[in-house]
C-alpha cells in the first residue's frame, strides 16, 4: 500500500470569541496518498474549511489547533511560522471556490503565478514568467504566451479558476486542497475543471483534498469521502462503497437532499433532515446529531460515538444505531 503523503489524526479546532470558545473542528482523522482524491463532504459550517485551512496553519491567531498533521512524516501542527511560509504554496497549494477575490486585479496573472515560483523556486523573473505560460498551458488555456500579460478581468469565471489551478500547481506541490473549486460555475466549465484536476492527480502523483458540499462532484471524482457534522467525522468510505450503502443517518440525510429528475408520477420533493445544526459554544459529549436522528435512542444523548469500522473494509462510522447500508 502506498504509504500517505499526508497524515491528519485527532485534528482540533477551537475559536476564541466574545462569547467563549467555539469547537469548529473536533477529531478529524484522515489521510490522503499520492494521485488520490479525498473529499470531504457536508452542509456549511460543519467545519470542512476550517479543516482544510489548518493543514497548513492558515487560521488566525484566535483559533487553538491541537493534533497532528504530518506532511511526509513532518509535523506541521506548533511548526515555526517560517516553517509554514516553506509549505504554503509550495508542497501544500490552495484553490480557493471564488477566483476574483483571490486573484490580485491590478497585477497580470502571469506575474501572479510567476511570484510564487520566485519565491518558492528561486527562479529569475524571465524564467518565470516563461514558466507560468506553460502552467497556462497545462490547464488548458489558449494562447499562454500572449494571456500571461492579461488581467484577472479579462478572464471568464472558467478561466480564471484554470488560472487558480496554475498557480496552486506551479511548484508541483505534494497535495492540492481544492476549496470548493466549482463553486458559481456552470455544469460544463464544472465539468472541464473536475476533468482537469482528475486528470493532474494522475498524471502528477498530486494527493488532492476536495472540499465541497456537492455530492455529484464527489460521485464524479473523489477515490473515498469523509462526511462531517457539526465539527465532527461522523462516517468515511470509498465513494462506492459511501454511495451504495450509507451507515450514518447524517449520510442517509444528505443523499436524500439530492435532487434526481421526477418519475412518471411528478415532481418529487427533496427530503429534507428536520431540526437544526446544534449551536458549537459547548461541544457535548452525545451524538451531535442526536436531536435530528431518527433512529436516536438514550444512548445517543449519553454519550459521543467513536468513529469505528462498519465492515471488514474502510467504511467507518460513528454512530451508535447504524443503518443496515
Amino acid at each position: 500500500m502506498t504509504a500517505p503523503v499526508l497524515s491528519v489524526r485527532d485534528l482540533r479546532v477551537a475559536f476564541r470569541t466574545d462569547d467563549g470558545t467555539v469547537s469548529a473542528v473536533d477529531g478529524v482523522t484522515f489521510d490522503v496518498a499520492p494521485g488520490e482524491v479525498l473529499a470531504v463532504v457536508g452542509e456549511s459550517g460543519c467545519g470542512k474549511s476550517v479543516t482544510a485551512m489548518s493543514i497548513a496553519g492558515l487560521l488566525p491567531d484566535s483559533a487553538t489547533v491541537t493534533g497532528s498533521v504530518r506532511l511526509r512524516g513532518t509535523e506541521l501542527v506548533g511548526a515555526p511560522e517560517a516553517a509554514l511560509r516553506a509549505v504554503r504554496g509550495n508542497e501544500i497549494a490552495y484553490i480557493f471556490q471564488e477566483p476574483m477575490t483571490s486573484l490580485n486585479p491590478v497585477f497580470t496573472v502571469g506575474g501572479q503565478i510567476a511570484e510564487t515560483l520566485r519565491i518558492h523556486q528561486r527562479l529569475s523573473r524571465r524564467a518565470a514568467l516563461d514558466r507560468a505560460a506553460e502552467l497556462l498551458a497545462l490547464v488548458g488555456i489558449p494562447e499562454p504566451r500572449r494571456r500571461v500579460r492579461d488581467y484577472p478581468h479579462q478572464f471568464s469565471g472558467g478561466m480564471r479558476q484554470r488560472v487558480m489551478i496554475a498557480m496552486a500547481l506551479a511548484c508541483d506541490p505534494a497535495v492540492l486542497v481544492a476549496d470548493e473549486p466549482t463553486t458559481a460555475l456552470d455544469v460544463t466549465v464544472q465539468a472541464a475543471v473536475l476533468d482537469l484536476l482528475r486528470d493532474l492527480g494522475t498524471r502528477l502523483g498530486t494527493a488532492i483534498v476536495l472540499i465541497t458540499h456537492d455530492l455529484g462532484v464527489v460521485a464524479d471524482i473523489a477515490d473515498r469521502v469523509l462526511v462531517m457534522y457539526a465539527g465532527r467525522p461522523v462516517e468515511t468510505a470509498g465513494t462506492e462503497a459511501l454511495f451504495d450503502g450509507p451507515r450514518h443517518h447524517y449520510t442517509l440525510g444528505l443523499l436524500g437532499a439530492v435532487p434526481t429528475a421526477a418519475g412518471r408520477g411528478g415532481e418529487r420533493r427533496l427530503r429534507e433532515i428536520p431540526g437544526l445544526v446544534p449551536v458549537l459554544h459547548a461541544q457535548p459529549d452525545a451524538c451531535t446529531f442526536a436531536d435530528r436522528c431518527p433512529a436516536a435512542d438514550a444512548r445517543c444523548s449519553a454519550a459521543a460515538p467513536a468513529l469505528l469500522p462498519a465492515d471488514p473494509g474502510a467504511h467507518r462510522v460513528a454512530c451508535w444505531n447504524p443503518s443496515g447500508g
